[in-house]
């Protein structure tokens, strides 16, 4: 493709459309499209993965790639013509974090995951200027990490507290499309990308070879759907937590947010009841409910007194769960209570469980490739759950994938016979990855991790 642009120029494109929406917060974005040409577009297409899911016209990444000028110089005249029609979006179903049930996920085409991307690339900057910093899922340069940091130094700075745990049931099957719009408005009045927007929420859902036209949701995997959750989340929780709540508290409180999983915590139980009682009615009035079983309150206090503490006993049952690690009060080496992490149990039995069922699949490849295999599985389960005070749960996980290599090992025949100690010879020449917390508190970052 000629004229190929760097991503350097779209950058300083976007950092232009983000000055003008810090400088004027209240102003209205009427004329945007114009920044979506051939060089935003290829941009977009640079960052679309390549290797997701074909959608309802099979079309793969390579296929579109063939004819890719050609391909994106129709797509933005449609785009912009408003010849553009969204298609039907595919729908598929992947397991939750407990493997019972499903979540229904959406699949659009390659095509679309590239206009949606160029949209996406224009409204981020505007709204990153509004958005606060209690909200952190799938927004640049902010993490889960970053969120479970900020969320332990806060509690430790209240001294624990109440907890609410809010779960929004469903949310992005039930999310108001005439309210989502009505926020989008705001900030954003170019009628291009209204358009579009629109579009892409009445877009069709593909289910079992029939169309059919939810009334409400937006479906979750599309590229701009995070965004757009965001966006409603914002209005709906995160300025109102801000503007109306915290001033009528007699304690501190703090919010984070990640995505749909947000957690609430008050120094004064009296505050934490009281924005329990009417968080249902907030979220009812822009159409969504909180699931009244995982919507809880918590007494997160450290206990008193020296009863018996460490991981294995969360003190006074007082621990919660949030993107995918347990909170607990401990004694730290000194003798204080401290507020810890670990890995979420159903975490760890969904990361061996799917470990061990690699195993047994490929327990027919050579040693060596499977090694290499469940290394990579290793590192990357370190990458997520490797923080401070971790690193024991770590080991757990380690041993547990080593037995379950070990035993599928064993079972390629009946001849076969792999003991622990014929594990630890090969282990020897072939070591693993040893659990060391990546996301270190006192780690240099310039030390090596693994």
């Amino acid at each position: 493709m000629p004229d190929i642009p760097r991503s350097e120029t779209i950058s300083t494109r976007q950092q232009t459309i983000a000055t003008r929406a810090q400088q004027a917060p209240e102003v209205s974005f009427t004329s945007l499209n114009h920044h979506i040409d051939m060089a935003w577009l290829y941009e977009a297409y640079r960052r679309t993965r390549k290797d997701g899911a074909p959608g309802v016209d099979g079309q793969t990444a390579d296929a579109y790639a063939e004819h890719l000028e050609d391909n994106l110089r129709d797509l933005l005249d449609r785009a912009k013509s408003g010849r553009y029609r969204a298609p039907a979006v595919k729908r598929a179903y992947i397991p939750k974090g407990d493997g019972s049930t499903t979540r229904p996920i959406g699949v659009p085409t390659f095509e679309d995951k590239i206009l949606q991307r160029a949209v996406a690339m224009v409204l981020e900057p505007i709204y990153e200027q509004d958005f606060l910093d209690c909200s952190y899922g799938f927004r640049p340069g902010r993490s889960a990490h970053q969120a479970l940091r900020v969320w332990r130094d806060e509690l430790m700075r209240i001294g624990g507290g109440w907890i609410i745990e809010l779960d929004v049931e469903r949310f992005f099957d039930t999310l108001d499309k005439v309210q989502l719009r009505a926020f989008v408005r705001r900030r954003v009045r170019d009628g291009v990308l209204l358009r579009l927007i629109g579009k892409w929420l009445k877009a069709g859902v593909l289910e079992d070879g029939a169309v059919w036209y939810p009334d409400a949701g937006t479906p979750q995997g599309g590229v701009l759907s995070p965004l757009l959750a965001n966006i409603f989340l914002h209005e709906v929780l995160d300025v109102w937590f801000e503007r109306d709540i915290k001033p009528r508290l007699k304690g501190r409180a703090v919010l984070i947010r990640y995505a749909d999983d947000a957690v609430l915590g008050f120094s004064q139980e009296e505050d934490a009841r009281r924005a329990l009682a009417v968080l249902p009615k907030r979220f009812g009035k822009f159409g969504l409910s909180l699931h009244p079983e995982k919507t809880r309150l918590i007494d997160f206090r450290p206990q008193r007194g020296d009863g018996p503490s460490g991981p294995s006993q969360p003190t006074r049952r007082r621990s919660f769960d949030l993107l995918g690690f347990t909170h607990y009060w401990t004694k730290s080496r000194r003798g204080y209570w401290v507020i810890k992490q670990k890995t979420a149990t159903d975490r760890l039995s969904r990361a061996v469980r799917r470990v061990g069922q690699w195993c047994r699949d490929h327990r027919h490849l050579p040693v060596g490739e499977q090694h290499k295999e469940l290394v990579l599985k290793v590192r990357g389960h370190y990458a997520y759950y490797g923080i401070t005070g971790n690193a024991w749960m770590l080991k757990r996980f380690l041993r547990a994938v080593l037995r379950r290599w070990r035993y599928w090992l064993d079972r390629r025949s009946q001849r076969s016979y792999w003991t622990f100690e014929r594990l630890n010879r090969l282990l020897a020449r072939m070591p693993m990855p040893q659990p060391i917390p990546v996301h270190s508190s006192w780690r240099s970052r310039s030390e090596p991790v693994i």
